[in-house]
């Protein structure tokens, strides 16, 4: 081969390691190009139920992973250097948008991958009181997995069909399960449940429902505060207090005993998002004999 071939072919590999590099990671636009490992996009979420509504429209040209681990508490969460690194390698970063971690952590996550795109779930959602628990509301669950899709579009356009194809079924799923709620608390309007930690705002607000809390903003009741829930309870008939596994149930079982009221667990992390149907049973069957 003679000098003028073996130059020639040195600017020909040249180019081609030049074009790679440029096609690596996402652009400004959230646009994730065709180099991506097994052909799907690599999605980070904070919690469980996200992977599930991501799952819903993303398919099987996705790769989801969670990055709160199953009972640990929102709320206090702090990522880990594996966190970190598990993030340098996602294409996305599906928030909730609210979570008080995303935000305090929000210039680290995004120096540990400069490329990834940051996607705010919770984008026309009207947040009550600073309450993050969006997700546990089927129709707010609607806007969450729209803005979903339209992200998956953005990073992944040449699939757009099977994303909007998958959103309509999601939708279809998503109004089905309220729908089935509805018709759960249909004969409880205006009825109140006590929970330990008040994650069932947005689900009470649809139901028309009344969510008491023992617990407000992080904070244990006071004495005066703790006596002030026995009394209420007590007028109204409530015989379940309701927990969750991400939180203590200290208090929770002091005004029990106080009430002569079982205890029962609900998760606001639910693994699939149809296992709120469950927690409407439960909340349904402790409103019977509640009065209003």
């Amino acid at each position: 081969m003679n000098l003028r071939k073996i130059t020639s072919l040195l600017i020909v590999m040249g180019l081609s390691a030049s074009l790679n590099l440029v096609g690596c990671g996402a652009s400004e636009t959230g646009k994730v190009t065709d180099d991506m490992t097994n052909n799907k996009l690599n999605i980070v979420v904070s919690i469980l139920p996200q992977a599930d509504l991501v799952k819903m429209v993303g398919g099987e040209k996705v790769d989801v992973t969670v990055m709160i681990p199953p009972g640990a508490n929102p709320d206090s969460f702090e990522p880990s250097t594996g966190d970190l690194k598990m993030l340098s390698k996602a294409d996305l970063y599906i928030q909730v948008g609210h979570l008080p971690f995303e935000k305090a952590w929000e210039e680290r996550i995004l120096s540990a991958n400069h490329d990834l795109v940051l996607v705010n779930s919770s984008e026309g959602i009207e947040v009550i009181d600073h309450d993050p628990h969006i997700w546990l509301s089927p129709q707010l669950a609607k806007i969450q997995i729209d803005n979903i899709c339209q992200a998956l579009i953005n990073a992944d356009e040449k699939n757009k069909d099977y994303y909007l194809n998958n959103l309509e079924k999601a939708l279809e799923k998503l109004s089905a399960i309220d729908k089935q709620i509805a018709d759960i608390f249909a004969d409880h309007k205006g009825k109140t449940f006590l929970v330990y930690h008040p994650a069932w705002g947005y689900l009470a607000k649809d139901y028309g429902l009344i969510e008491m809390a023992i617990e407000d903003h992080g904070k244990e009741p006071s004495p005066g505060e703790m006596a002030e829930i026995i009394r209420t309870a007590k007028e109204k008939g409530i015989a379940t207090v309701f927990t969750s596994p991400q939180h203590s149930t200290r208090s929770a079982e002091a005004i029990a005993k106080e009430l002569d009221a079982k205890v029962v667990s609900l998760d606001p992390l639910p693994a699939k998002y149809e296992d709120l149907i469950e927690v409407a049973r439960l909340i349904s069957a402790a409103m019977e004999g509640v009065n209003e």
